[in-house]
C-alpha cells in the first residue's frame, strides 16, 4: 500500500479548485488527514467565531489507490460508495459539494476588493504579504473535539522567501473555537538550517499528549 498517488493528487487539488470558481477561491478551504486507515482530504469554509462548515470528504483506498466519496441513500438506508476515477472528477465532485451546501444554507459571499494596505494604527500602515501556498493545510496533530494543529508551506511572490504557516485550533470546555495563526518567514539558507538542526534532534523531543 502507497500514499504517494494520495500525496501526489492532495499537492495538485489545491491550485485546480482555486482557479474553479470565485466562491471557492475566496471562501473554500482543504485539509489533509493522512492519519487514519482511509486517510481523508476534507473541504471547509470558515464559518463565524472562526468555526468550519465541512462541506465535502473525498477518502482514499491505499490497497486500490483509488478516491471515492461516500453517499448516503436514505431510501436503502445505507451508504453508497463513488468512486473519482482522476483529479478532474475530485474537482467537479467538490465544486458541486460546495455549490450544494451554499443552496442549502442560503449562503450569500461579500466579496472585497484585494488591498495592498490592510489598516493603518497610530500611522504605521500593514501592508498584506502576497504568497504563493505550495501545499495544503496539512495537519499536523490532532485531539478530536480538543485540539488540531496544522500547517502550510507557501513562497512570499516578491521575494521567494518560504512561510510556514501554523494554525492552532482549540475547543474550549464551552465549546468555543479558539483560532491562533503564526507565520514563520525564512530564506533557502536558513532553510537548510533549520532542517539539520531539527532532524539532529528529533531523539529528544517528546509527543503531544
Amino acid at each position: 500500500m502507497s500514499l504517494e498517488w494520495f500525496d501526489r493528487i492532495g499537492g495538485e487539488l489545491q491550485d485546480h479548485l482555486i482557479s474553479i470558481c470565485d466562491e471557492y477561491d475566496r471562501k473554500g478551504s482543504m485539509v489533509v488527514e493522512r492519519g487514519s486507515k482511509h486517510p481523508r482530504i476534507e473541504f471547509y469554509t470558515e464559518a463565524d467565531e472562526h468555526e468550519r462548515d465541512y462541506f465535502a470528504s473525498v477518502f482514499f483506498d491505499p490497497h486500490n489507490e483509488e478516491f471515492y466519496l461516500e453517499t448516503f441513500d436514505p431510501e436503502l438506508g445505507q451508504v453508497n460508495k463513488v468512486v473519482l476515477a482522476d483529479i478532474e472528477d475530485i474537482v467537479d465532485a467538490v465544486h458541486e459539494s460546495l455549490h450544494d451546501y451554499m443552496k442549502e444554507n442560503d449562503t450569500e459571499y461579500e466579496y472585497d476588493l484585494d488591498d495592498d494596505v490592510l489598516e493603518e494604527n497610530d500611522g504605521a500602515e500593514i501592508y498584506e504579504i502576497d504568497v504563493d501556498w505550495e501545499t495544503p493545510e496539512v495537519t499536523a496533530y490532532m485531539k478530536e473535539n480538543e485540539v488540531e494543529v496544522t500547517y502550510q508551506f507557501g513562497i512570499v511572490q516578491e521575494t521567494g522567501d518560504g512561510v510556514l504557516k501554523r494554525i492552532n485550533r482549540i475547543r474550549t470546555a464551552n465549546d468555543d473555537l479558539l483560532k491562533d495563526e503564526t507565520n514563520f518567514i525564512f530564506s533557502k539558507e536558513e532553510a537548510s538550517t533549520i532542517i539539520a538542526m531539527i532532524a539532529s534532534h528529533m531523539d529528544k523531543l517528546s509527543e503531544m499528549e
